[in-house]
């Protein structure tokens, strides 16, 4: 599809998105950004979706995390951050549509809110944005988040997931996998989301199944 959104102006609202990020935590810092937008990209051109909307989305999605973790989760990130990217917005010369395209695209890209993805562009950046937590970098994040937290390496065996919780000991990687990471794949909304997030959840599926094992002692 054709872009409309020129690479100038891009360039000012990624500059602009960063400021937001000073001091974010590293599960959803700037390289959080820059993976999302590679998967973005990737997924879009399969998809045939614009890309320069999805540039701007991306930049934007996460802009509201911040004022989210003062709040304590009061509300949420991403109503919060098609807020703010509105107004950031409104300084741009942008076709409107594509300008509501894009905050819609922010509003929706959250794994649990009332808003749906209805554009393509939608899809895209909820599909990039999920996958960015599942396969090896989404292991990886969620023992950051775990260790952030005081979690356990691994819960006790035979313990029930369902009975634990968030932000306690017992808020594993292995439990963000069960309650979160494993329902990622059945969550996808385009093609090629669903492509890629079969094969990171099989990796998934493998570490695990590995890490128990090797907890256990056994080859």
């Amino acid at each position: 599809m054709k872009n409309m959104i020129s690479k100038k102006i891009i360039s000012q609202i990624e500059k602009e998105a960063k400021k937001y990020f000073k001091g974010a935590y590293n599960c959803h810092d700037w390289s959080h950004i820059e993976r999302v937008k590679t998967l973005a990209l990737h997924i879009g051109r399969k998809e045939n979706a614009r890309l320069d909307v999805l540039d701007v989305a991306v930049y934007l999605h996460d802009i509201g995390r911040n004022e989210e973790m003062k709040s304590k989760g009061a509300f949420c990130h991403a109503e919060k951050g098609a807020e703010i990217a509105k107004k950031i917005l409104e300084n741009y010369k942008i076709p409107k549509i594509d300008a509501e395209n894009i905050v819609h695209s922010i509003q929706s890209h959250r794994y649990r809110n009332n808003h749906k993805p209805e554009t393509l562009e939608a899809k895209v950046l909820y599909d990039a944005d999920k996958l960015d937590a599942a396969g090896a970098v989404g292991v990886g994040r969620a023992f950051l988040f775990a260790g952030r937290v005081g979690a356990k390496l691994h819960n006790d065996f035979g313990t029930d997931i369902k009975n634990t919780k968030a932000y306690s000991r017992e808020d594993t990687a292995y439990r963000e996998f069960v309650v979160k990471l494993s329902k990622i794949k059945d969550k996808m909304l385009t093609k090629e989301g669903r492509r890629i997030a079969n094969r990171r959840h099989s990796f998934m599926v493998k570490f695990f199944e590995t890490l128990k094992r090797e907890i256990q002692g056994k080859e």
